[in-house]
């Protein structure tokens, strides 16, 4: 990201909340297998860096680099690193829009729930590929909120779901990003494009209380809740009343959510 784009999500606690649960495992299963000794990684995006520091311990001793576009997550991300004692990562602040890297520096250009966020996901696309080497993978993963699914029925997730989407739009961002990512990459110039799908199941009574809750904070107090407001789009009754649904779907001893992801990976 950068500028010019407006982070949905915000940084509040909430969001790192989910971010941190991330790992390589449960969010990049469709590229471990790029995953090789001496391989050099540019995580874009990276956050918390959960998902980056798996990728250094499978790719030591080669050189992975997480970035992101701004200074807070990274301290987080620098700490889990001293604290896992994994050594052949950094962390920066870097526009995914201007890379500050030569052309053909990494081997794997990496993006968890990132290009979905960005005004021109296209162009970012292209930058990643420049930074690619020849032989290389661009790989990028992100959610389709339209493909959102949860059980039992619940008119106030349906607004939720509204709601945030008339957000993300409202940033000229892309919520049901996961179904364009082939059209993106197309449009960047790849012409050799894997495409999978993969999803994030929640159902066992300790998913549901986390998932729930997470996302009933988020409606009170991340930058979702600001911007829903400040865009005229709610208001705090309203959310309050969107926090309180997620709670009742949390408590369903039914209740069952799914998040569809699109994945794609590309050959420079």
């Amino acid at each position: 990201m950068s500028a010019q784009d407006t982070y949905t999500h915000g940084h509040h606690e909430s969001v790192l909340r989910s971010h941190r649960w991330r790992t390589a495992e449960n969010s990049a299963g469709y590229l471990l297998g790029d995953l090789r000794p001496g391989v050099e990684v540019l995580d874009v995006g990276c956050g918390p860096g959960t998902i980056t520091l798996d990728f250094a311990e499978r790719v030591a001793p080669g050189r992975v680099l997480g970035i992101d576009n701004v200074e807070d997550p990274l301290a987080i991300s620098r700490a889990a690193a001293a604290e896992r004692g994994v050594g052949n990562v950094e962390f920066e602040t870097a526009d995914v829009y201007r890379l500050p890297y030569a052309d053909d520096s990494f081997d794997v250009v990496h993006a968890h729930q990132v290009l979905q966020h960005l005004t021109d996901p296209v162009a970012a696309l292209r930058e990643m590929r420049r930074v690619c080497r020849p032989g290389g993978i661009v790989a990028a993963r992100d959610a389709d909120y339209g493909g959102m699914r949860w059980s039992p029925d619940n008119p106030g997730l349906d607004r939720w779901l509204e709601l945030y989407r008339a957000v993300a739009h409202r940033n000229e961002a892309f919520p049901d990003g996961g179904r364009y990512l082939k059209t993106w990459a197309l449009r960047a110039g790849f012409t050799e494009i894997e495409c999978t799908a993969s999803a994030w199941c929640y159902d066992t009574p300790e998913e549901r209380t986390w998932w729930g809750d997470l996302w009933a904070d988020r409606i009170r107090r991340s930058a979702f809740a600001t911007q829903a407001i400040s865009y005229g789009l709610t208001t705090a009754d309203e959310l309050e009343s969107l926090a309180t649904a997620w709670h009742t779907w949390r408590d369903a001893p039914e209740g069952w959510f799914a998040v569809l992801n699109g994945e794609i990976r590309c050959h420079p």
